[in-house]
């Protein structure tokens, strides 16, 4: 019999109520505290007999020796998969997100706006991946000779993003050269993604020089200096993470801060986590273990992907302790990926 089948109606309600109270309160929650509430209408020993009952289920623990208990990990899941009431967001949250998520930036000022503010909304640490590079199209490239073999590359991307580099060549190009060949690679790879222009620069430089002509020579010779790179990035999402110092508020142990703190500066324990989730619809919540990593055991996260052109883009999400407010933090996350998926589609 499952956990749902086996918890009956009044050991619900009272279930719901303790969490309801630990959650705002963050203190163990007596039997006599929840026998005095006005809608339970049983005896304070009826109640400290249901909370022994679910004990046993593993749904309800005592921290110490006080009366008091908490839910475990595995009763916060069973709260939010059967009990939970999720709340509207707020008519300023929404305004909030309007205002942050102005179409008129790039797709890197929007995640970073959205990471900052749903920091803000929720008092945690967020992290966002960018919008994956193979959804990042090249709408024209430019070239301008400056000294030597270096040569200044601007890519605009996507319509509005723009990307200075400077690349070394195998020899010096005249400005009438690196022209023909910005416009050649304009002509042949507009509009496609970075991707697939690396796939196809790839395969070109298997191919027999000898029989090309000398501007698509050129051409080849200074994009692969720049799409080969961009290729590159692409295999290697990037986050951005806001709220880092609201790390400091989840746990009095300073050693394990100070992990956090690390694990959120390398990024990879959270990448591969947003990885997963990236593979998934919808809202993914993993409340301690579940999220498969020991440094996040005491910690929940809350992700949601976002779409690019109807095309799963990148996560969203905040990492908090076991004891958020998920009836408000899930709808903002929801929210926020939906608004900036949008934002990023207008931009």
């Amino acid at each position: 019999m499952s956990v749902e089948e086996s918890v009956d109606p009044r050991a619900r309600a009272l279930f719901k109520m303790l969490v309801e109270e630990y959650l705002a309160g963050g203190v163990p929650v007596a039997s006599k505290r929840l026998a005095a509430m006005p809608a339970v209408m049983v005896s304070a020993a009826t109640v400290r007999n249901i909370m022994a009952d679910l004990e046993a289920q593993g749904l309800v623990q005592s921290p110490h020796t006080s009366a008091g208990k908490i839910p475990t990990n595995r009763g916060l899941r069973f709260f939010v998969d059967t009990l939970l009431s999720l709340d509207p967001l707020e008519a300023r949250q929404l305004e909030a997100l309007e205002a942050e998520l102005n179409p008129d930036l790039s797709p890197q000022e929007l995640v970073n706006s959205a990471s900052s503010l749903l920091s803000r909304l929720t008092r945690m640490t967020c992290v966002i991946t960018l919008p994956r590079r193979d959804q990042i199209a090249l709408r024209q490239v430019e070239f301008l000779s400056l000294s030597g073999d270096r040569v200044l590359v601007i890519l605009v991307l996507n319509d509005r993003e723009v990307e200075n580099r400077v690349i070394h060549t195998g020899r010096a190009y005249t400005d009438v050269e690196l022209n023909q060949a910005a416009n050649f690679i304009n002509r042949e790879f507009g509009g496609q993604s970075l991707m697939s222009i690396r796939a196809s620069l790839l395969a070109s430089m298997q191919a027999d020089k000898d029989r090309m002509d000398r501007l698509m020579q050129t051409a080849l010779d200074v994009a692969s200096q720049v799409f080969t790179v961009a290729g590159d990035e692409a295999g290697e999402p990037q986050v951005v993470v806001a709220g880092e110092q609201r790390l400091l508020d989840m746990s009095s142990d300073t050693d394990r801060v100070r992990t956090l703190f690390d694990a959120f500066s390398r990024k990879g324990t959270i990448l591969h986590l947003l990885d997963r989730c990236l593979e998934s619809q919808g809202i993914q919540l993993f409340i301690g273990e579940e999220s498969g990593y020991k440094l996040l055991d005491e910690m929940s996260v809350v992700t949601a992907p976002y779409e690019v052109q109807g095309r799963l883009a990148g996560v969203l999400g905040v990492v908090g302790p076991t004891r958020m407010a998920y009836q408000e933090v899930i709808p903002v996350v929801d929210m926020t990926a939906r608004m900036l998926g949008e934002a990023i589609n207008r931009a």
